[in-house]
């Protein structure tokens, strides 16, 4: 966590963990580039726009939140953050199910980021209480 110069608490997720923790933007990224490989099923175009909607969506309103003129306007924006990364979850969950094995792998490791990231959100959520 660093501060800004007018004393609001910035939670820097670029500043993460880089083994197993990505930032929100290198997820919304990884998960660009895993839904170029999946085969091109209707079912996979479309819970790819979702899941490319929903995991930009997380980094777009984090860094909204870090910019709000207000508490209320802060945490309003991390629940979409925590909403948006449950949705990311969800499709990324759909994808893996219903895919060959060859991306169960790759599927697992953003779905579990998407969870981390809620659980962060969450926990920021309830520091800001």
């Amino acid at each position: 966590m660093t501060q800004k110069s007018n004393s609001k608490h910035v939670y820097d997720l670029f500043q993460r963990n880089p083994y197993g923790r990505r930032a929100t933007f290198q997820f919304a990224k990884n998960v660009r580039i895993f839904v170029k490989k999946l085969p091109k099923t209707i079912a996979n175009i479309e819970d790819g726009k979702q899941i490319m909607k929903a995991s930009g969506s997380t980094g777009a309103n984090y860094i909204e939140a870090n910019e709000s003129l207000s508490k209320k306007d802060f945490v309003f924006r991390i629940k979409i953050c925590r909403k948006e990364s449950k949705e990311s979850a969800y499709f990324l969950r759909l994808i893996k199910e219903t895919n060959p094995e060859d991306y169960e792998d790759e599927a697992t490791i953003l779905f579990n980021e998407a969870n981390e990231l809620k659980k962060i959100f969450s926990s920021i959520i309830e520091k800001s209480k």
